[in-house]
């Protein structure tokens, strides 16, 4: 494959593939973690490493996709986790590939749940069959129920207009000058990054916490 490329030319990489569940930290199985880790982490770094001698070859671009998830949770940790470490990944592999020419650029998308399907409505009754009989016993039913009802709220507040995501896309991977992160989120959830990127943790801790309590 790589030698079929050698002699066209290869130019960008997007990494977008990506998975995403709710659930809080301990009613998740290890292989569930495993499994978002291998798709949304080792995936993109995979691919990265099989094209990184093209790309250096030709000066190329390399997208990723992150989320505005990667800065703070909000009942998907499992995913949040992996974004934070693909932001990490690309902030070593920027500076790195400086010096070939190689650009690389994160897209960091806010809701946009509406408009991708990458996370259907959760079902209460299939989370609480699904847990253990540990986990039922420190969190009763109907307090699944609300955080099921918490997050499918969020879900549907999501943003259909998906076009905004790829044209910071192809700016990245056109743009004579593109940016090192693209974020492509309504103004209060630009606030919330803002919040947590400036602020101590305790008054970031302090909005989520009020957030998911109403």
């Amino acid at each position: 494959m790589l030698r079929h490329f050698s002699s066209i030319g290869f130019w960008g990489l997007v990494n977008n593939a990506g998975i995403s569940t709710f659930g809080e930290t301990g009613w998740l199985s290890m292989e569930k973690y495993e499994k978002f880790a291998d798709v949304n982490l080792l995936g993109s770094i995979r691919t990265t490493l099989a094209f990184l001698p093209l790309l250096r070859k030709y000066k190329g671009r390399i997208v990723f996709m992150s989320s505005i998830i990667a800065y703070f949770a909000l009942g998907n940790g499992i995913y949040s986790m992996t974004k934070a470490a693909i932001e990490k990944f690309c902030d070593a592999l920027r500076l790195e590939m400086k010096k070939f020419g190689v650009r690389v650029c994160i897209i960091q998308p806010g809701n946009y749940a509406r408009s991708t399907k990458i996370q259907p409505p959760v079902s209460a009754e299939e989370i609480w069959n699904e847990l253990s009989e540990e986990e039922k016993a420190v969190y009763n039913k109907e307090y699944v129920e609300e955080r099921a009802n918490f997050f499918n709220s969020i879900l549907s507040e999501g943003s259909t207009n998906g076009n905004e995501v790829v044209d910071a896309m192809v700016d990245a991977l056109m743009s004579p000058a593109p940016k090192a992160r693209y974020m492509v989120a309504k103004l209060k959830e630009k606030a919330l990054v803002f919040v947590c990127a400036l602020f101590p943790t305790v008054v970031m801790d302090s909005i989520l916490s009020y957030a998911m309590s109403k």
